[in-house]
């Protein structure tokens, strides 16, 4: 496993994101703009390929400062979503995964599998010791990853998150590196 592709099965594969993914995740986004919205802040912001390059760039740069790993999912070869670990602290040996998918997506057990092989990556490859999820509280779907991963429940943080207008409150979930090895 290196850090260009993960695989996660013989159908699901991690692609470190680059320039030619700004297209294919612009067209997902179009066609889940609703699906997406509800919880990300982001959604609305995202409008053109232009939009995604200068996302894409600094992704690039957030990876060589060692902040930040972002990953196209590719299912059959075909992006269906995004997902990295973010706000990486090297001192702490932490950091946050996240994650999305188009909504034809979902339902497969595609994020469960991109998030557990992106898990042990992090914790074998990355050194971290602590991944986060963070997830709205009427986010169920979400949850229910971190949950089905057995992550666990460390709290609600408060109004933590601006997303279409308002405050969500966000559900924090942990794994640390040795409970992950002892599943």
């Amino acid at each position: 496993m290196n850090a260009e592709l993960i695989k996660a099965d013989a159908s699901i594969s991690l692609e470190l994101i680059a320039d030619k993914h700004a297209r294919p995740l612009l067209e997902l986004l179009n066609a889940n703009r609703t699906h997406l919205r509800q919880w990300l802040p982001w959604v609305d912001n995202m409008q053109t390929e232009e939009d995604f390059q200068a996302y894409i760039n600094r992704s690039k740069v957030q990876h060589e400062e060692g902040t930040d790993l972002g990953y196209v999912i590719l299912v059959n070869g075909i992006v269906a979503g995004r997902i990295g670990i973010h706000y990486i602290h090297q001192h702490n040996r932490n950091g946050a995964i996240g994650y999305w998918l188009g909504q034809k997506f979902t339902g497969q057990g595609i994020i469960t599998k991109a998030c557990s092989a992106l898990i042990d990556y992090c914790f074998d490859s990355l050194g971290l010791n602590r991944i986060e999820i963070k997830c709205a509280i009427e986010n169920h779907k979400s949850a229910a990853i971190a949950k089905r991963l057995k992550f666990t429940k460390e709290g609600v943080l408060r109004q933590a998150e601006w997303v279409n207008g308002e405050f969500l409150d966000l559900n924090l979930y942990s794994m640390l590196k040795k409970e992950w090895k002892n599943l």
